[in-house]
């Protein structure tokens, strides 16, 4: 726990690995992910490394694996995913994993274009069996229609003409055409085959009821049957390439009743041999996707160990003899015995005799930024990453923000009914954790939420507790201990006269407070409720706000301290104190002193709640430096004796620390520049002379300057190459900013109270206008009613109340703590600290896969 609050000890290392040695050493310090390394070839191209054959083999894998997937999932076979991960193959079982792939992906398209074939087959042999039975259809209904002409022939003369005329006409030779065409290109078709034959072809078609399968895509497809009539070679050829351009497929169909009725008996049985074939098929195909589903996890996490593996050898350098593999990592200082531990393990694994050289180098570069986390304490980590990784041992937020960040958010969604909700959601997720992440949900909005369940489940307890201290459950007071106060009204004008306002002067009190939250008789009358808890809230904001300033100017304190900054202790802590004390903490304990003091049972009039001063009035008066009216009759304008005296101290004082800290350090600085400028070098000699003294007390100077590098920087050093101009500039900023922040920040804390305001006031006006109206029925009509009313209001509470209110309150205290407390003392400039992990890479790279 100690890194939460500060990040860890990093040093920088040299590492020094025996080739057959470094694989197996790197797969373990993969495992065990406490290792940053640095790239030592930034110049070389990523196609002119080492292992860059290695790596482009490791892709051919992924490439194959990749489509044993997309296979597999097409066919809806489940993948075995034991959940475990195992190690990273040795080198040599890498040819093993490349020839089983290949075989496999071989064997595969193989299946799939015999498959393509045979489907092909089948549905042209299924499109010519619907052409035969749709052709004979119209060639009967073509039979019966000339009977019928040659039985009208014979009732006359007229007819006997128009029976020779027919005869003539059967005496012309009519071609034909038959096929299949889709059924969306069929309207079209008809067109162009009208206007390009200029109305001298006859097209019958008819609808395939059932869908075919198209062997390419294996979408299913509509198709309808035509024949084309004609009379002649040249529209013969025209209607063969209007078929052509439509992408019509035409099938032979012979034109003699025995010939078709043959060729469908044939067509039938190749269509039953060409099923039980297809069968076959498919049910090896199967067999291998169902072998390969069982490997294809434990396959994936190899090769991807493979391929990091060797993405980390290319970041090394080769000594001269070729023999040996250097590399710079950085490492945390309190794992260095188990990294070497996991190297020695690795030197084993491989069987070299060499064992691994691991040394400390010192250095004037940055350390990564390196904070343990949990389950617990990792989503609080994140929201502070957000805002800006810590400097390099700079105090870190997250363990403050872990109680500050639910309560705050408790202080604005303060209510017992929703805090329920919204803490068995929570509680919820954290019980089922284990089967949720097995799940592993491409959904953005689940991941989000389920990352957040620590804090969902803190958010809704606080506010359970913020709603009893409010005693405001779904816009509604509990009565749970009784109350201590006792009206005088009846019971028609409490519940009647909603103007109704309670004077603590006529109503009778047992002296006795309500153990625990707001006694409920404050909350009868809705006017009295709004007015009374508009000031309580209003006050508490501005208590919790000052309180929250001021802890996060003394966290600054502790990194001052820890860095051995003594200058900004003096410059700036001291002052910022100063002024957010005597001005801000001062209004906090008036509004104390006034809670205290002031009564509606006082005996003296001067100390009743009639004569109580606005806190506004006198603090904008104090900072004026203006008296308030003495004219006030038997009430004082002061809460205590010698009060204007104090504040026209506190004002000034206030007044001063503004330019100690726009000034303070400027001048110290300038100071120490003149002094270090006009102090004359001291001599040094030693045996070996004056000059080679000289640079070895110069080396180790800067061999002790480096060894914190980082400290100074983040203890706000770092100004010897500055020009002055910039660094008063610079100061000037900074108490600009401090001071008009002290105000702003102040003020942004009462969004405690108009969030809360408003929450209270939605639920109250939901329960007024929705499940109010569910009440008011009788009977059975009644309780259908307030069925449907209490759905629709659950319903309204679930969406807006929790979840659209609770997202407005977490960003506001998201708000909160990143600009009002941490802009205190946390610079957030670091970068973060990434090891070569197999567990981050793994689960990068199955995020990706998904998406």
């Amino acid at each position: 726990m100690g890194s939460l609050f500060r990040s860890e000890e990093m040093s920088l290392c040299q590492l020094f690995l025996q080739s057959e040695a470094a694989y197996a050493c790197v797969s373990e310090l993969g495992e065990l992910g406490l290792v940053q390394f640095r790239d030592l070839n930034p110049d070389v191209n990523a196609f002119q490394r080492k292992f860059v054959n290695e790596v482009r083999r490791c892709d051919e894998m992924e490439r194959k694996l990749r489509y044993l997937e997309k296979e597999i999932k097409k066919d809806g076979i489940p993948m075995l995913d034991t959940g475990e991960s195992p190690e990273a193959p040795q080198p040599r079982e890498m040819i093993d994993l490349e020839a089983t792939f290949e075989k496999l992906e071989n064997e595969l398209r193989e299946v799939n274009q015999n498959a393509e074939a045979l489907k092909r087959n089948y549905l042209e042999l299924t499109e010519l069996k619907h052409i035969l039975r749709k052709t004979q259809v119209f060639f009967d209904e073509m039979a019966d229609s000339h009977r019928e002409e040659e039985q009208v022939n014979l009732l006359g003369e007229e007819g006997i003409r128009a029976g020779g005329a027919g005869a003539q006409g059967q005496n012309l030779k009519l071609g034909f055409v038959a096929g299949v065409i889709l059924r969306e290109r069929l309207p079209a078709f008809e067109r162009m085959l009208w206007r390009a034959c200029r109305g001298n072809v006859f097209l019958r078609q008819a609808m395939i009821e059932d869908p075919l399968e198209d062997p390419s895509n294996g979408d299913k497809v509509y198709k309808s049957v035509f024949i084309i009539f004609f009379q002649g070679d040249q529209l013969k050829t025209r209607v063969k390439k209007i078929c052509e351009g439509f992408r019509a497929t035409l099938y032979p169909c012979p034109e003699a009743p025995t010939d078709r009725r043959e060729m469908a008996m044939g067509v039938m049985t190749r269509i039953e041999d060409l099923h039980t074939v297809l069968g076959q098929t498919q049910d090896h195909r199967h067999r291998v996707l169902v072998a390969a589903a069982k490997n294809l996890k434990n396959w994936f996490v190899k090769v991807r160990k493979i391929k990091a593996i060797y993405h980390t050898l290319n970041l090394f350098n080769l000594d001269v003899t070729q023999k040996c593999l250097i590399a710079e990592c950085w490492v945390p200082l309190l794992d260095f015995e188990t990294i070497q531990i996991a190297l020695r393990r690795g030197t084993e694994r491989s069987g070299s005799s060499v064992p691994p050289i691991l040394n400390r180098m010192e250095t004037f570069e940055d350390p990564p930024t390196y904070n343990r986390t949990n389950k617990f304490t990792h989503a609080f980590q994140a929201l502070i990453n957000a805002y800006g990784v810590a400097s390099y041992r700079e105090m870190n937020p997250a363990p403050y923000t872990i109680i500050t960040f639910p309560f705050l958010f408790a202080v604005m969604f303060g209510d017992l009914g929703h805090g329920t909700i919204m803490a068995l959601f929570g509680l919820w997720m954290v019980l089922k954790e284990k089967p949720l992440a097995a799940k592993k949900s491409d959904n953005e909005i689940w991941n989000i939420f389920f990352g957040g369940r620590y804090i969902i489940f803190l958010m809704g307890v606080f506010s359970m507790y913020t709603g009893f201290v409010y005693n405001d459950i779904f816009s509604k007071s509990l009565n749970v201990f009784g109350s201590a106060w006792s009206t005088n009204y009846n019971t028609s004008t409490v519940m009647s006269n909603k103007a109704l306002q309670l004077d603590p002067k006529g109503m009778d009190y047992a002296q006795t407070p309500y153990p625990f939250g707001l006694d409920p008789v404050w909350q009868v009358a809705p006017l009295n409720k709004i007015i009374f808890q508009n000031a309580y809230k209003m006050k508490i904001s501005i208590i919790f706000g000052v309180i929250h300033m001021l802890f996060g100017v003394f966290v600054g304190l502790f990194n001052h301290r820890y860095f051995k900054n003594k200058m900004v202790i003096y410059c700036e802590f001291i002052p910022q104190v100063i002024f957010l004390v005597f001005l801000f903490f001062y209004m906090t304990l008036l509004m104390f002193i006034k809670w205290v003091k002031y009564s509606a049972s006082a005996t003296d009039v001067a100390y009743s709640e009639g004569c109580a001063p606005s806190i506004l009035i006198t603090f904008i008066n104090m900072v004026l430096f203006k008296a308030p009216d003495e004219n006030t009759g038997d009430c004082s304008p002061y809460m205590f004796a010698g009060q204007s005296g104090l504040q026209k101290f506190l004002v000034v004082v206030a007044l001063l620390c503004v330019p100690w800290m726009l000034l303070a350090k400027p001048i110290l600085i300038m100071r120490g520049r003149k002094e270090a400028a006009h102090q004359p070098i001291a001599p040094y000699s030693n045996e070996n002379g004056d000059a080679d003294g000289l640079n070895q007390h110069n080396n180790g100077a800067g061999t002790q300057a480096g060894q914190q590098p980082a400290q100074q920087q983040g203890g706000g050093h770092g100004h010897d190459n500055e020009e002055m101009s910039e660094i008063f500039i610079h100061q000037g900023i900074h108490t600009i900013e401090y001071v008009l922040g002290s105000v702003s920040h102040t003020a942004s804390y009462l969004r405690l109270w108009a969030l809360s305001l408003a929450h209270a006031q939605l639920a109250e006006v939901l329960w007024n206008m929705v499940l109010q109206n569910g009440l008011k029925q009788d009977g059975w009509i009644g309780g259908i009613a307030l069925w449907a009313v209490f759905a629709f209001w659950a319903v309204l509470t679930v969406g807006i109340l929790v979840l659209m209110e609770g997202l407005s309150a977490f960003l506001h205290t998201l708000r909160l703590h990143w600009v009002e407390f941490q802009s205190k003392f946390y610079a957030g400039l670091g970068y973060a600290f990434q090891p070569f992990s197999f567990e981050v890479i793994l689960e990068s790279s199955s995020s990706s896969s998904e998406d």
